[in-house]
């Protein structure tokens, strides 16, 4: 590296690194560049990457931060290294480092899910819990397109619920009421009638007062809209609309559904997050699965009596422990026989001995018990031999309370997409871009799409965006990571990967290439360790360490651009002298 680009400014200069096995390295990597970190295992690659240039990035940036904010972050050691100069904030994308939580997503990692959630909270259109028809909030501009689509010369009334009041002393009448409003006429089994006529007085029922009457296609807008208005504003919100002989149509100005008069709260962002407890399903709190005994376990061998020992943790009349002396006890009260194998005795008789009654714990009572002592180490492990993880029997498995599923997008509920595939969804969400859109929807729509196409880009778009992101190999982490770090669109930062094209397909690797040539045009600096050809051939600079590993490695065989790589081992075989048959 020239001494006029190191005195610009346009590298990373790492100074006398010495940690693990490096052997007192200088090295200047160019900034804004894709640098290659080559050699065989065990040579320091990873000891230059991640123990010195990320340890380093990392810590200077968390130093940034308060004393107090600081406390909550993971603090590193400072690296084995006499100087580093002009090292940006790091981000390390390592297929070593697991993931833990199961509210982790590929949806979640890549920010997703926290796109869709707006576009739902925008978009999507409510469904009645109980009747199934769309639920929205309608004005009296949609009340009168629904009257032009009648057929013209109908008879058309307007009217508006009104609860009629108790009929109490001192209390005015549900009929002065209304004339006091300035409403005298009510429709009543489809007739109209005086306010005079029999009335409801208890309370309790309501009647259909008469805002309007007209004949279709006679009538100006001015005069329906104003009537409207007046009927949303009198009946709380609520109207309905009788035409001819039909059925009167009901109507609501608030987030409600007319047919079925439930009222439903109108929708926010963390209704559609199962990470929320506004929107995670009350039963399993957002994790898809319940925590329960699993009876398999606690009954493993069901055609073994309850003597012989067929409860496990209770024992058998050998043992003679005390829950089974309790079961004993239950059994001839409730002549259930013992000797005979647990599988014949009757469903009554299993669920007694599973369950048990007032006076006797049964297996579930025991377990509750136990639970209340899973602060001791040893019975928090008796307690895992017969757990099992079971999918929620409340949200089977989607995460999200029941009113988060009534919510629909084209079609389809929140939990519908996630379990659609990377292609499938990308294929969702591109067909919704072509439905007209306003432009903050249009916004929200472009970062998921561009989300989706990183995720196939880099040969993901087989992974469903519910899956969990501990079920995934280290690889497939490692670029769920890479398409989250691109979709951020984050500049002048440091990215460290190591050897993402493992697990990769090779028809994937140019995908690849083309991911990492695009965090570098986004000015950010790459370095990648790896020993895959492809990737080493496409990148600007590169350092080849060895010669061997361990003791032997750690020195710097080659610092420069990958083209010109000389007859070190790497550059023997990326120049074709080597091959491997």
């Amino acid at each position: 590296m020239s001494t006029e680009t190191t005195a610009a400014g346009g590298v990373i200069a790492i100074r006398d690194a010495h940690q693990n096995n490096l052997k007192h390295l200088d090295v200047d990597i160019p900034l804004g560049r894709f640098t290659v970190i080559t050699g065989v295992s065990g040579s320091g690659k990873s000891s230059l990457a991640f123990d010195t240039l990320y340890a380093e990035g990392q810590r200077r940036y968390v130093e940034t931060f308060s004393p107090y904010a600081r406390q909550f972050m993971d603090r590193m050691d400072r690296p084995r290294v006499s100087e580093i100069h002009r090292v940006p904030p790091a981000i390390a994308i390592d297929r070593k480092d697991p993931v833990r939580t199961s509210r982790s997503t590929v949806g979640t990692m890549t920010e997703v899910t926290d796109y869709v959630k707006l576009l739902f909270a925008r978009l999507a259109v409510l469904h009645c819990r109980r009747c199934g028809e769309p639920v929205m909030a309608e004005s009296a501009q949609q009340v009168w397109a629904f009257l032009q689509a009648q057929p013209t010369g109908e008879k058309a009334y307007i009217t508006f619920p009104f609860p009629m009041p108790a009929a109490d002393d001192g209390k005015e009448s549900g009929a002065a009421a209304l004339r006091r409003m300035g409403f005298d006429r009510i429709l009543k089994a489809g007739t109209v009638v005086n306010v005079d006529g029999e009335l409801p007085e208890d309370g309790q029922a309501s009647v259909d007062v008469l805002a309007d009457r007209f004949i279709l296609g006679r009538v100006d807008r001015e005069r329906a809209i104003d009537s409207l208005e007046m009927a949303f504003r009198f009946g709380g919100g609520r109207l309905s609309i009788v035409v001819g002989s039909q059925p009167p149509h009901p109507f609501s100005q608030r987030l409600a559904c007319a047919r079925c008069d439930i009222d439903y709260a109108p929708p926010q962002p963390n209704l559609f997050s199962f990470n929320s407890p506004v929107g995670a399903c009350a039963q399993c709190r957002g994790f898809g699965r319940t925590i329960d005994i699993d009876l398999d376990l606690i009954i493993p061998d069901p055609a073994v009596s309850l003597a012989q020992g067929a409860i496990k943790p209770f024992g058998g009349a050998v043992e003679n422990k005390m829950e089974y002396a309790d079961l004993k006890a239950f059994c001839r009260r409730r002549k259930i026989p013992l000797n005979q194998p647990f599988a014949r005795l009757s469903a009554d008789q299993k669920q007694a001995v599973v369950d048990g009654d007032d006076d006797y714990y049964g297996i579930r009572g025991y377990f509750r018990w136990m639970e209340g002592r899973s602060y001791k180490m040893h019975v928090r492990v008796f307690l895992s031999r017969y757990r099992s993880y079971d999918r929620c029997t409340a949200c089977g498995g989607t995460r999200f309370r029941p009113e988060t599923l009534l919510y629909r997008l084209a079609g389809r509920t929140i939990a519908d997409i996630y379990a659609l595939d990377v292609t499938a969804a990308r294929q969702f969400f591109d067909a919704l871009a072509d439905s007209g859109l306003d432009e903050a929807a249009r916004m929200i729509l472009e970062d998921v799409l561009a989300r989706l196409t990183y995720l196939a880009d880099v040969g993901l778009g087989y992974l469903t965006l519910d899956r969990q992101s501990r079920t995934l190999s280290g690889g497939e982490v490692q670029r769920v990571s890479l398409a989250s770090a691109l979709g951020s669109a984050l500049t002048q930062t440091l990215y460290i990967l190591d050897e993402p094209s493992i697990g990769l397909h090779p028809r994937d690797n140019l995908r690849l290439v083309g991911i990492l040539k695009s965090l570098r045009r986004q000015d950010n600096t790459v370095v990648v360790v790896e020993h895959d050809p492809a990737i080493i051939a496409a990148s600007d600079h590169l350092l080849d360490l060895g010669p061997a590993a361990g003791e032997k490695g750690g020195q710097l065989l080659y610092e420069g651009p990958t083209a010109a790589i000389g007859g070190t081992l790497t550059g023997q075989y990326l120049r074709g002298e080597r091959r491997i048959p």
